[in-house]
């Protein structure tokens, strides 16, 4: 349609009537039917049309048409809204024949209205535009933003052909009730009765005349009556009407009913339940939730209700209820309802009641809570091995959950990886736990972790899972609390019940490893141990220490606390003085010193009295006090000795060095000064360089001592051993590194500060040869440390002996020299301790060059290494020389051995030289080193600048570490020159081992082809002694009865049967040991010192036994009358044969086993180098064989001038002779075997000392058994009888009645015609003679029957 030109407002009014025929109106501003009985599409068809349709219907029908009415003054409106308002509908209209048309209800619809350039058109109270022309037409520029799905309520323009705005909301049934105010009777209760039906039909009747006006009206219907008066219920069925027209409605229903019935117009109530939109967020509801209830109506009111039915209550703002009403874009009412942390009280249905006028819209809705239910095991047990365990947590319930929250409670922290699925409601938490995370605990260690879901609005629901760790092993650890003071020691013992593992070592809390020198680990039969050991403890052993089994990848630990008591180390209190001079009336301030400023109690100790100390505070240095007055103790002149007594919170102390104090009457004191004290001429005393006049600073003292003499009246300085400050400083660091439990992880850094402090104090280590003397000790204590160095600690280790080995400290040397002889040697001991130890990073060479040394270095991989060769020159010293190792040699070396070669130019001048004047090192001296153990015969080739190609012979010489009381010296043994030139001088070196082990208390290495020999030697003789004195043993076992008729013989073969039997034994155990020693170390420590025992033991019975048998020759001739019972000389034998022997080895193994020095590094066999233990074995097998060979010659010589009246008899005379022939034979042989044995004692003993000694002892065993036993004459005619051959039987007799025999060993055989010639006899003569067995002719012949 058109917009007038003039119109300022226009407005669209809905009328809505019925008529009996098609309507005959002239209305142009009629546009289109909004709404039809017969539901025709609206906006289709225009009026033409519809009149077209309404024409051909003859019964009464109901329509509705739009009207369009056009103001050009905009006050206009609102009077035709107040006269429409007062119609009383409906209205009757004109009637003719053809029609009778009655209005039922005119209505303002729409409103349009200029607005700027632009007419804004808008709906009424109760009428929305449709959604099409929402969607289609421009809307207004403040309803711009109405929600999607609503129909708008203003656009920009009248649509030209409708439609226009429309009642909003569908069809609605309304629950209405009215009130009559008359008496209630039964009768309506009962639908069936006149009563009910008559008040249903009349009340009906006014409800459709009066509610037709309603649009889209359809049916009215009654519903009942209950009492309150009589309150009639009923229903209506139409599309929302406005509360306006429900009024008027209201008001014709009162007009068309009998007023007999007395309606009550207040009571009308109208409630509708289809208008309001419900909803409940989430939809699935769980304790904890924060819910929000919303009814949402495009009826617009802000009274608004929440009532919970089964609580029969209205809900009110309060602390978990929240109500917020409000108007959306003067749209839509809506009301919230928010619950915070539901609870299952809080489910049931809710009501949600808007009220407007006479309405009620109410919604209803039930709402259910359910609790979080999470499925999972609720105990489970790990096994600390570090592989992958999975804790599982499923929800009953599988929503979107927002978040799973995986916590753990427990003393240790066990983290792991979650990963949640969200298509089935499950979480799951990866941990891997090994031994270290895992303290080894009766019944395990016990963590909760708990599994927590949380939805997307705030439940949470959670489940525990109690997770008990048990470590692969379990580990008992020392129960007691540790609580020590600074000093004092500790140890801690870690038993297992396992003995599988791999590794053990010990942690801190910081997961900081211990040095491995402080614990000791061994297994046994069903477990292990480890045992931690601190002997000097320190402040940074404070804390928590990890006792940590490991076993693959699984970790046993148990966990112990330390607590240390700061008290300062006794090396660390300084004193002064060290000794005081003090005349009988004088004084003098005594102090001790200690860098540190704890709360101490210190005392003064002098014999039984004590004093109180004064505390005073320099810097970091705190120093304690006393003025001793002489005048205060009665004694003079006297000695005494002062100590500092410092006493800490643990009421543990220590004792200071002593300060010796000298009361004297003091007339002969001529030197004094106010620092160094008083003294008589020639007095010598020392003195703590930091207290003397050397300059000292507090903050870092001067370490060492000086040393004072009083000459004439003043004190001259005899010798200086002062340390400078900043070396003093590194050498307290180092002493406290060594004992730090983590001195190789600080090793690195200290090694650094060390090269850097040395270089910048060079001046001062050539002013203090006492600053020299700490370096060499620094380096030495440091060199103990290292189980790995690497290529940069050995730069820094290199470049501090670059630094001390250079020309201009030469001369300090000489003074060091002169003070200290080891100080090279424990110098060079030092970095081959530190090369051994190097293992570089790959398998290329490393070289290091410095000018005063030089270092190569080559890891030897597998396969086929090539030869190691290296060079060394050294310009400045005009010096060079080269170090050679064949492949076949590296092939021998462990895998990834490291060798490693030093070359010095400068320390021949330094290391103590051979013979003074004679021998002198003028060469290069250099050091090889390999890090592994060598097993198989080795040989180096070393070639050396020859300086003096026509002086004298060259000799090829090593530093043997063990020479001169362990100063070391120069040592040729192994080494031999290869090839001299003019200007080299070729050496070959190689490692030597001896049987002669017994007596040489240098083990010579093994590889060797002399070692080789001695030892093919050794085992092959040993096999003849073990067989053949197994021999004897079963030759005399034979022959007993035949050859121990008199107590002579008897006593005889009871010594040759004890010497076979601990020989044999000696021998096996000899065996045993050789087997449980690979040359470098023993494979069992235990069987070593057992096996080292019993050989010291049985050997000396050897000897023992000798020496018995030897003076029981000596003891029949020489004392011929003198007859003593076999008893007693048993006893006396078995006492000297046994006794002696094991008092010795008993009291040898206990004086040296507990300090660990009785057996050798090398060998099982008695010390020489800590100990000379092996003295306890040398010294009385010389003795007895220096006695046996005297009593021999004593023997020799009576038989040779028997005296007058020595007459013994042709039997003992006989016995004599067999007595002579075994020692002359046995204790030659003996002296002989271990003379040669006293010859290896002696260092660099020829090799042939060793082959023979080896030799003549391998086969000892041989030698007993042919002249000790198959020699005797009496022995071989046993064995001849016990053979029975009739043959040799008669030959015997034969033989015997002709009064001579020639057995094996007659006198016709050229060895025993020798020793007849030794005992001064020729010719044939009867070595035997039938014996008789009565006791008195034993007794009367025993003088002269020695050894039959």
């Amino acid at each position: 349609m058109k917009s007038p030109r003039r119109t300022t407002l226009c407005c669209m009014i809905i009328v809505i009537y019925f008529s009996q025929a098609t309507p005959n109106l002239n209305l142009e501003s009629i546009v289109h039917p909004l709404i039809l009985q017969e539901h025709e599409l609206a906006g289709k068809e225009p009026l033409r049309q519809k009149r077209a349709v309404a024409s051909s219907r003859v019964a009464a029908e109901e329509y509705t048409v739009d009207v369009e009415i056009s103001f050009e003054n905009a006050s206009f409106l609102e009077p035709i809204k107040t006269y429409l308002n007062s119609l009383s509908f409906p209205i009757q209209g004109n009637s003719t024949d053809q029609a009778t048309t009655t209005i039922l209800s005119i209505e303002v619809t729409t409103v349009c209205r200029p607005t700027g350039n632009e007419i804004w058109c808008s709906c009424e109270t109760g009428y929305r535009w449709p959604q099409e022309r929402c969607l289609h037409n421009l809307t207004c520029q403040e309803h711009d933003g109405f929600p999607a799905g609503h129909r708008c309520s203003c656009l920009k323009g009248l649509p030209p052909k409708g439609p226009f705005c429309q009642l909003q909301g569908a069809d609605v049934t309304l629950r209405m009730s009215v009130r009559l105010n008359v008496g209630f009777q039964q009768d309506l209760k009962n639908s069936s009765s006149a009563l009910y039906r008559s008040y249903k039909t009349d009340l009906e009747t006014a409800f459709w005349k009066g509610y037709s006006i309603l649009p889209g009206f359809k049916l009215v219907t009654v519903t009942g009556f209950r009492p309150g008066s009589v309150v009639v219920t009923y229903e209506v069925k139409t599309t929302t009407p406005s509360p306006e027209l429900m009024r008027k409605a209201n008001d014709q229903v009162m007009r068309n009913l009998n007023q007999t019935y007395k309606m009550d117009y207040n009571s009308f109530q109208v409630v509708t339940s289809n208008e309001t939109k419900f909803t409940i967020v989430p939809e699935i509801i769980f304790e904890g939730d924060t819910v929000t209830l919303m009814c949402e109506t495009e009826v617009l009111s802000s009274n608004v209700s929440w009532h919970h039915v089964e609580r029969h209550s209205d809900i009110q703002n309060k602390s978990r209820f929240s109500v917020y009403t409000f108007v959306l874009n003067n749209m839509t009412s809506i009301s919230r309802l928010t619950i915070y942390n539901i609870t299952q009280g809080d489910a049931g249905e809710y009501i949600c009641k808007l009220t407007l006028d006479i309405f009620e819209y109410e919604s209803r809705k039930k709402m259910d809570v359910i609790p979080i239910r999470i499925l999972a095991t609720e105990e489970m047990k790990v096994t600390c091995d570090n592989n992958p365990v999975s804790l599982n947590c499923c929800s009953e319930i599988n929503v979107n959950w927002s978040m799973v929250e995986w916590k753990q409670q427990g003393k240790i922290n066990i983290p792991g990886n979650p990963e949640t699925d969200t298509d089935s409601g499950c979480s799951r938490y990866t941990l891997k736990a090994d031994g270290r995370q895992c303290p080894s605990r009766l019944g395990g260690m016990r963590v909760t972790y708990v599994c927590e879901f949380i939805s997307e609005h705030g439940a949470r629901g959670s489940k525990s899972i109690e997770v008990t760790f048990t470590s692969v092993a379990n580990l008992t650890i020392t129960p007691d609390p540790i609580s020590v003071s600074e000093g004092q020691n500790f140890s801690i013992k870690c038993i297992s019940d396992v003995s599988n593992y791999d590794e053990v070592y010990w942690n801190t809390s910081a997961g900081i490893k211990i040095y491995p020198k402080f614990y000791t680990t061994k297994r046994y039969a069903g477990g292990a141990e480890s045992v931690l050991t601190v002997k000097t403890v320190t402040r940074e052993w404070n804390g928590t220490y990890h006792c940590i089994f490991r076993y693959k990848n699984s970790y046993s630990v148990a966990t112990k606390d330390v607590t240390v008591y700061p008290l300062p180390l006794e090396p660390n209190i300084m004193v002064d003085p060290l000794e005081a001079t003090i005349p009988c009336k004088g004084s003098h301030h005594f102090k001790c010193c200690i860098q540190e400023n704890e709360d101490y109690k210190v005392t003064f100790q002098m014999d039984s009295l004590s004093f109180l100390a004064e505390k005073e505070v320099n810097g970091k240095q705190v120093c304690y006090k006393y003025n001793f007055m002489a005048s205060s103790v009665s004694w003079c002149p006297k000695k005494f000795n002062i100590f500092c007594h410092f006493t800490n919170a643990a009421n543990n102390s220590v004792q200071s060095p002593s300060m010796k104090l000298n009361l004297v009457p003091g007339e002969n004191i001529m030197c004094q000064d106010p620092i160094i004290g008083v003294g008589e001429p020639g007095k010598v005393i020392q003195k703590l360089c930091q207290f003397s006049s050397v300059p000292s600073s507090p903050g870092s003292p001067t370490g060492g001592i000086i040393t004072y003499k009083c000459v004439g009246s003043q004190w001259k300085v005899k010798k200086n051993d002062c340390i400078s400050a900043p070396i003093n400083s590194l050498l307290q660091l180092a002493k406290a590194l060594i004992k730090s439990p983590y001195q190789d992880a600080k090793l690195p850094t200290y090694l650094k500060d060390l090269s850097v402090s040395t270089g910048k104090v060079k001046h001062e280590v050539s002013s203090f040869p006492g600053s020299l003397g700490a370096i060499i000790n620094i380096l030495d204590l440091l060199s103990t440390v290292p189980t790995q160095v690497n290529s940069e600690m050995m730069t820094h280790v290199l470049s501090t002996v670059n630094t001390i080995l250079s020309k201009p400290i030469l001369s300090t040397w000489k003074v060091v020299q002169q003070q200290q002889t080891n100080q090279s040697s424990q110098l060079l001991d030092s970095v081959e301790r530190f090369s051994r130890a190097l293992r570089p990073e790959d398998s290329t060479v490393l070289s290091i060059n410095q000018t005063n040394v030089q270092m190569r270095s080559v890891v030897i991989k597998p396969g086929h290494p090539k030869a190691y060769k290296q060079s060394f020159v050294f310009s400045d010293s005009d010096l060079w020389g080269n170090v050679a190792i064949e492949n076949c040699q590296l092939g021998n070396l462990q895998r990834d051995s490291s060798i490693v070669t030093v070359a010095f130019p400068t320390l021949k001048t330094i290391l103590a030289q051979d013979v003074p004047g004679k021998n002198f090192v003028n060469s290069l001296v250099m050091t090889t080193t390999v890090s592994h153990n060598i097993t198989l015969p080795f040989s180096i080739s070393m070639t050396f600048k020859n300086i003096n190609p026509s002086g004298a012979v060259p000799r090829c010489v090593f530093w043997n570490f063990d020479l001169a009381n362990h100063t070391g010296g120069w040592d040729s043994s192994g080494c031999y020159v290869n090839k001299v030139d003019e200007d080299s001088v070729s050496c070959v070196c190689d490692h030597l081992t001896s049987f002669s082990i017994l007596m040489s208390p240098d083990s010579p290495y093994p590889g060797s082809l002399l070692e080789i020999l001695l030892d093919i030697i050794s085992y092959i003789g040993l096999c003849f002694s073990i067989l053949s004195l197994a021999a004897c043993l079963v030759v005399e076992a034979v022959v007993w009865k035949s050859v121990t008729k008199n107590r002579t013989s008897y006593m005889r073969h009871i010594c040759i049967v004890n010497i076979a039997a601990s020989l044999l034994v000696a021998d096996s155990w000899f065996i045993v040991a050789a087997a449980i020693h690979n040359h470098y170390h023993p494979l069992n420590e235990t069987a070593c010192v057992a096996a080292t025992f019993f050989i010291h033991f049985f050997y000396l019975s050897v000897f023992f036994w000798m020496l018995t048998l030897g003076l029981m020759l000596f003891y029949r001739l020489v004392f011929i009358l003198h007859d003593t019972s076999k008893s007693i000389q048993k006893t006396i034998a078995f006492s000297l044969g046994y006794g002696c022997p094991l008092v010795i080895s008993v009291i040898t193994v206990g004086a040296t086993q507990p300090q660990e020095v009785y057996t050798r590094k090398n060998a099982c066999w008695l010390n020489w180098e800590d100990t000379k233990a092996l003295l306890a074995f040398v010294i009385p097998a010389l003795i007895i064989v220096v006695v046996n060979m005297t009593i021999t010659i004593v023997v020799i010589s009576k038989i040779l001038r028997p005296s007058i009246g020595d007459k013994p008899s042709k039997q003992e005379k006989s016995s004599l002779f067999q007595i002579s022939k075994s020692i002359g034979v046995l204790t030659p042989l003996l002296g002989l075997t271990w003379g040669f044995g006293l010859a290896t004692v002696f260092q660099g003993s020829n090799a042939v000392f060793h082959i023979i000694f080896t030799l003549l002892n391998a086969f000892q065993g041989l030698f007993i058994l042919l002249f000790g036993c198959l020699w005797d004459q009496k022995v071989q005619e046993a064995l001849l009888k016990k053979c029975s051959l009739s043959r040799w039987s008669s030959q015997h007799s034969k033989s015997t009645s002709l009064g001579s025999s020639t057995p094996v060993f007659s006198m016709s055989s050229p060895i025993s015609r020798r020793f007849n010639n030794l005992f001064g006899k020729t010719g044939t003569y009867n070595v035997s003679t039938p014996e008789t067995t009565s006791s008195s002719l034993e007794n009367t012949s025993s003088a002269y029957s020695l050894l039959n």
